[in-house]
């Protein structure tokens, strides 16, 4: 599998591990607090073998950037949280640092 379709994955399991982790109440809900823990279990596992093949600052600002902006976006859709524009222009933010740190990256 490729590193992008990994770190995709990664990414993934990580929404859903934070999704649930916000419907779990407390983890007071079991379906919730189990779909959490195994989340959390795919996501690591899926980052590990992505850091087998890539630098760890990369993977880790892709990973932690990318599930920080789409979780504002998941939070503002799924729990009606609030989105307001300092918030979209800082998810802008976290996207262009990526972006800069991918770019290094390649070019190192």
């Amino acid at each position: 599998m490729n590193n992008a379709l990994l770190l995709g994955a990664a990414i993934f399991f990580e929404l859903i591990a934070t999704s649930s982790l916000k419907a779990s109440d407390g983890m007071t809900r079991p379906l919730f607090a189990v779909s959490t823990v195994l989340g959390y279990a795919a996501s690591f596992y899926l980052l590990s073998l992505t850091l087998k093949r890539m630098e760890i600052g990369v993977v880790y600002a892709i990973w932690s950037g990318a599930g920080t902006a789409l979780m504002a976006l998941i939070g503002f859709w799924l729990f009606k949280e609030a989105l307001p524009p300092l918030k979209l222009v800082s998810i802008a933010f976290i996207i262009i640092g990526v972006v800069g740190l991918n770019l290094v990256g390649e070019t190192a």
